[in-house]
């Protein structure tokens, strides 16, 4: 059976799944109530400055994005970091890691971007028996407006320094958590490397404003008829997510930085493709939120079937393994030719795949008598839209054509590979010439 005890940076878990920090990992009732239904570790939501805590809204917090059945697709959130004492909160981190020795136990960190603060705080967490920090870099709403969140995070020279600060001044393990809300998440990663992090975690929430009541014609979440942008999360943010942890796992100056993978875990499946895509564990907050702590016992048993089901008996042999399939596009193959093709034992002839292909695509799609619809190769370009809108698992398929076969739609033997860089349409490949 896969052991699913998964050690990052150092720090040993049974499982690598972690609750993220949120409202989840507030205080220690809730993160034992985590750790009692199976949580490997967990990041506690985000300690400031020692002093009179923040305030939050007393109205509404979350704004949410449903799908067709209600399920909830994505939340945005304007709470801001924790609103209790530090005091408090490093007795509880204390208590909590004396009782639950063998989960992880980090603590997010957010003071204002000078040293002293940094020092100052790094002081107080140094005998919580913590596992190590999270540098809260990716709040957008909220802290930001005080130059903290992602406002530091944005900035990748901020980032370098205020790591440096942490690792000077701290021997704990650190991990810089970064913001998507920026154009290109290498740069924030290179910073945090140049600093001395032990690791990145991406992504936060994304700035957002889900909503707008039609009604009050106030944002929402509304407070007294106003509303603000705050941080989106949820299923609904996970192909970013992906895409910028491969990014990171992939490029030359950020390879091997260890990455704790966050945005929309849900399933098993989720954090599968993650860690496939070089997360060494993942991170989970709106799934909890969604169902409870009890959902992390589904995800346990299907990692634990699925490394089974491939040979795979320690999750280090599941990290990084997509990593060498992710490239650009001007290297994908050219030459790789597929077409469509329905199961008419699956179909159910409800003619969505029809629809769509005609009115939006390429009139790939015949619908002949008695409502059977087939494909017309001689049209079809492979673009997927009549497989990802079919009800029917299975029922649409794209079948490779073999080298040497003819493509009914251009007449051309499918060849060997090939890609943009020397395509004879590519103006600069013809320069090079």
């Amino acid at each position: 059976m896969a052991d699913l005890t998964t050690t990052f940076i150092g720090i040993t878990s049974p499982n690598p799944f972690w609750l993220a920090s949120a409202p989840p990992t507030d205080k220690e009732v809730n993160v034992r109530r985590a750790f009692e239904a199976g949580w490997g570790g967990v990041v506690w939501k985000t300690l400031g400055a020692e002093g009179p805590p923040v305030v939050n809204v007393n109205g509404p917090r979350y704004g949410a994005i449903w799908g067709a059945d209600r399920r909830l697709l994505g939340l945005n959130n304007i709470e801001l970091i924790t609103d209790r004492p530090l005091e408090v909160n490093l007795r509880e981190i204390k208590s909590v890691k004396r009782d639950w020795p063998d989960r992880a136990l980090v603590i997010s960190l957010m003071v204002p971007c000078d040293e002293q603060s940094w020092k100052d705080i790094l002081h107080r967490i140094e005998d919580t028996g913590a596992d190590g920090v999270e540098l809260n870099f990716g709040c957008p709403h909220g802290m930001s407006e005080r130059g903290m969140g992602s406002a530091v995070g944005q900035v990748p020279e901020y980032i370098e320094m205020v790591t440096a600060w942490v690792k000077q001044h701290s021997r704990m393990p650190c991990i810089v958590k970064l913001t998507p809300n920026i154009a290109d998440i290498r740069k924030p990663a290179e910073a945090a490397r140049r600093g001395g992090a032990d690791a990145v975690s991406l992504i936060n929430t994304i700035n957002s404003i889900t909503s707008v009541n039609l009604d009050s014609f106030s944002p929402e979440p509304s407070i007294d008829g106003k509303g603000a942008h705050g941080g989106y999360c949820g299923p609904a943010v996970k192909p970013i997510a992906l895409s910028m942890v491969s990014e990171i796992a992939r490029h030359p100056a950020t390879r091997g930085l260890p990455i704790s993978g966050i945005g929309g875990v849900t399933t098993w499946r989720d954090a599968a493709e993650f860690m496939a895509l070089g997360a060494g564990n993942v991170q989970v907050c709106t799934a909890a939120m969604t169902y409870g702590f009890k959902v992390v016992q589904e995800m346990i048993s299907g990692l634990s079937q699925y490394m089974d089901e491939k040979g795979m008996t320690a999750t280090a042999d599941l990290v990084g393994r997509a990593v060498p399939n992710v490239t650009d596009w001007n290297q994908l193959n050219l030459n790789y030719v597929t077409k469509a093709q329905i199961d008419q034992d699956l179909c159910i002839k409800c003619g969505r795949c029809y629809a769509a292909c005609e009115d939006t695509s390429h009139q790939a799609i015949w619908m002949k008598e008695g409502r059977v619809f087939e494909v017309n190769d001689a049209e079809c370009v492979a673009c997927n839209l009549c497989l990802d809108i079919c009800p029917v698992e299975n029922c649409i398929t794209m079948r490779p054509l073999a080298k040497g076969e003819t493509d009914p739609r251009t007449g051309k033997v499918v060849g060997d590979y090939a890609n943009w860089t020397t395509h004879p349409n590519n103006p600069m490949a013809q320069a090079a010439e």
